[in-house]
């Protein structure tokens, strides 16, 4: 029967897992959890392929607890029923240790029908997730739970794993092997930290080597063949898709050009560009502002183009507009002015407004004096004093300009006005 080479080589001690150092490293909590045999309720967080499955098995094997097994995605009430109509009973002697997969795909009332049974203690779970548990975990899940998270596993991690396996090839299959140099490398750096990705592609390499000269050879073209694009994780949903929209935008705001287009690169990748586009519109807005305020249009002039271009030429005008914002001076006082403003608006604090201000169609019907608006234009530079804001926040000031050269000119031009200097 066959086998996938990932179920294969499936480590069966913690000390065989690749990765997850910071929890399964020597002094790693969740090692130490694990060895004092005391287990508790678990949600494991991560993307796939880096170990979650793996290390609910060695758990389950390393207590006295019956395994159960289900997936999410398939898995419903009555199959949760099931398992508690064995609970108190000679199929389980010990307790069961549940280990739910994909738990995010469990709505509200099935998660909820395990509660009685992980509390007392009877149902030991461990459920594992790819997207945020504090998103998709109901909370009296969460509150009975450790949560652990597993990273995507480095290069150099992989290449253990991918040695590993294809020394287990070349073990099963008795033929004689060759491999070009970089072929173990070039596997571990594109499976983007899933080891069940590098696997799969190690599987496939050996089903289609070429033989020459009596050896199936393995080449370093083939292994970018089989390997291409697998780096990149494209659940337009998942954590891992935001994470690289909101590192996008960070690195913007930052003034790293280089980490920006790495960004950018990574999201085109995905063929979100909606997404890179709303980012990059905000970014104008949000971190350059007023220090260079023609950002704004600019950036939109590309976006334009590159939603009228589509991917993959849609690249060159968004990696313009990021060098440009990622290159250009920064200022948040927008942000500041606006979300000051919003913050009095909401906390009830706004007042009737200046009859000044009010809609002219009303003048002269019960109102006790005229408008009596001045209009700026008509006064020495295009001002005069008057005031806008209701009288319960007349003195408020929201807008500080900020400390960049066009907004202290537009300072320095006003306070001469508005000083009479």
């Amino acid at each position: 029967m066959y086998k996938p080479l990932a179920d294969e080589i499936r480590p069966r001690e913690l000390s065989d897992v690749v990765g997850q150092q910071h929890i399964l490293g020597e002094s790693g909590l969740l090692r130490r959890i694990v060895e004092s045999g005391q287990i508790p309720n678990m949600i494991f967080y991560g993307p796939s392929g880096t170990g979650k499955t793996t290390v609910a098995r060695i758990i389950a094997e390393k207590t006295n607890r019956t395994l159960r097994k289900l997936n999410a995605t398939t898995a419903g009430i009555a199959d949760i029923k099931l398992i508690i109509s064995e609970l108190d009973t000679l199929l389980t002697p010990g307790g069961v240790l549940l280990y739910l997969d994909e738990i995010q795909y469990f709505n509200k009332k099935q998660q909820q029908s395990l509660l009685e049974f992980i509390e007392d203690g009877r149902i030991t779970l461990i459920a594992s997730t790819t997207e945020n548990p504090y998103f998709c975990v109901f909370n009296a899940i969460l509150s009975r739970s450790t949560v652990f998270e597993f990273k995507p596993v480095s290069a150099k991690d992989a290449e253990i794993a991918v040695s590993r396996a294809i020394a287990i090839k070349i073990k099963d299959l008795e033929e004689q092997y060759e491999l070009e140099d970089g072929v173990v490398k070039y596997i571990s750096q594109s499976c983007g930290g899933d080891v069940r990705k590098a696997m799969n592609s190690v599987e496939l390499l050996f089903n289609a080597a070429e033989e020459k000269d009596g050896k199936k050879h393995i080449s370093l073209e083939d292994a970018k063949t089989v390997s291409q694009k697998s780096a990149m994780r494209y659940d337009r949903d998942g954590d891992e898709h935001f994470d690289i929209l909101s590192a996008l935008m960070k690195s913007l705001r930052g003034s790293d050009p280089d980490a920006a287009l790495h960004y950018l690169a990574r999201a085109c990748e995905t063929g979100d560009l909606t997404g890179i586009c709303r980012r990059i519109l905000c970014s104008a807005s949000e971190d350059i502002g007023m220090a260079y305020p023609m950002a704004v249009p600019i950036v939109k002039a590309c976006v334009d183009s590159a939603l009228q271009l589509g991917l993959p030429e849609a690249r060159l005008p968004l990696a313009e507009a990021c060098v440009l914002l990622a290159t250009s001076p920064k200022s948040n006082s927008v942000v500041m002015a606006i979300d000051s403003a919003l913050s009095d608006v909401r906390a009830g604090k706004a007042g009737p407004i200046p009859r000044e201000l009010q809609n002219v169609h009303a003048d002269g019907t019960g109102f006790e004096r005229e408008q009596g608006y001045l209009y700026p234009h008509d006064f020495p530079n295009h001002w005069v004093k008057q005031q806008y804001l209701p009288d319960e926040l007349k003195n408020a000031k929201y807008y500080e300009y900020g400390d960049n050269k066009t907004e202290q000119a537009a300072k320095a031009y006003w306070d001469k006005i508005k000083d009479g200097k």
